[in-house]
């Protein structure tokens, strides 16, 4: 039956995040669509989110709900244990240090409620940043070059990414959920799972605000993304048609190569001052620069439209810093694969 007015039940993971709850509570209280709920996954935080909560939040036209585990799991266990709660036909998951516009709800429910074969979405979050620091400026605007310039326009299926993404709720428990195994990548696991049967339509008209971290938190944050993708890529054998696609790949291997041929080709530049062998590796090495700048054009050429040409050769250099992580990240995992198999 046709569901003219679908209720939403809007899934907010938290671990000690009363501060960005409270900012998306306060953003989802001037949402112009006012049949949802709200449901936190409290992951077992120190501090006590919900007194905070009431404390800070005041006559929302919506529902409530804590529902707090006993032990940490992660945001995968945390979003599970709220889903478990929802009354909703739709479930739409939000990162708690994301901000809603007023019709983001409303966006969501109307593309549910004028198409009954819509599975599952995902939105995406805006490029701008308030920050004025460099490499929050950077990541918002590297996310929006992905996923709008960069995305395989052919791909059946996009990320969903669970800072903004919906899915029926029926659906969303015939699958079981997240897998809490994947703390860095549950987002990414549960998209394989719901592409073998349903699509997942990238709706860029569904969109929030974040404001991005540091370097070294998301550095951290991609290597362990890096780590969990490769095991999973072990499994499949397939790349994305957004991000971790197979261009994204050979241009991460060109970058960090044509830096390790670098420094090969300084030290052999000092220890073999009259060998032409240095002359080659320094010249191996900027056709690789050169092929991965080819290969990420189409960012570096939006960054410059963007912020200018200084700004983009910032961000030439931070992202061969960030391709680094990732290999990194890919090669621990195969390092771990081998131990394994050999001790």
């Amino acid at each position: 039956m046709r569901v003219k007015r679908p209720f939403i039940s809007v899934i907010i993971p938290a671990y000690n995040a009363s501060v960005g709850v409270t900012r998306l509570l306060t953003s989802l209280k001037k949402s112009k669509y006012k049949q949802f709920e709200v449901i936190i996954g409290d992951d077992a935080s120190d501090e006590p989110l919900h007194t905070i909560i009431d404390g800070t939040v005041k006559r929302c036209a919506f529902p409530i709900t804590v529902v707090r585990s006993k032990v940490n799991q992660g945001p995968a266990g945390a979003r599970n244990n709220a889903a478990k709660r929802a009354k909703g036909v739709v479930l739409l998951f939000l990162d708690s240090d994301v901000e809603v516009y007023p019709n983001t709800v409303e966006v969501v429910a109307k593309y549910f409620d004028h198409d009954e074969d819509l599975t599952a979405l995902t939105g995406v979050w805006d490029k701008e940043q308030r920050t004025k620091r460099f490499f929050p400026q950077f990541k918002a605007l590297r996310d929006w070059s992905y996923w709008i310039n960069e995305r395989d326009s052919d791909g059946y299926y996009y990320l969903f990414s669970t800072r903004v993404a919906a899915i029926r709720r029926k659906v969303f428990q015939r699958l079981g959920g997240f897998n809490v195994e994947f703390r860095q990548m549950e987002d990414v696991e549960i998209t394989y799972r719901i592409a073998r049967r349903y699509a997942i339509i990238f709706s860029p008209d569904v969109r929030v605000h974040h404001e991005f971290e540091g370097f070294l938190t998301v550095a951290k944050k991609y290597f362990w993304r890096s780590y969990y993708w490769t095991r999973l890529y072990n499994e499949r054998k397939k790349f994305d048609p957004v991000a971790t696609t197979l261009w994204e790949s050979i241009a991460a291997l060109t970058g960090v190569g044509s830096i390790g041929i670098f420094v090969l080709g300084m030290v052999l530049f000092f220890v073999f001052p009259y060998d032409q062998i240095r002359y080659y590796t320094l010249a191996l090495s900027f056709i690789l620069l050169g092929v991965h700048i080819f290969l990420i054009r189409k960012f570096l050429f939006f960054v410059r439209r963007e912020k200018g040409i200084i700004f983009m050769m910032k961000s030439l250099f931070i992202g061969l810093l960030l391709y680094s992580v990732i290999v990194a990240g890919s090669i621990y995992f195969r390092l771990r694969m081998f131990m394994k198999a050999h001790l």
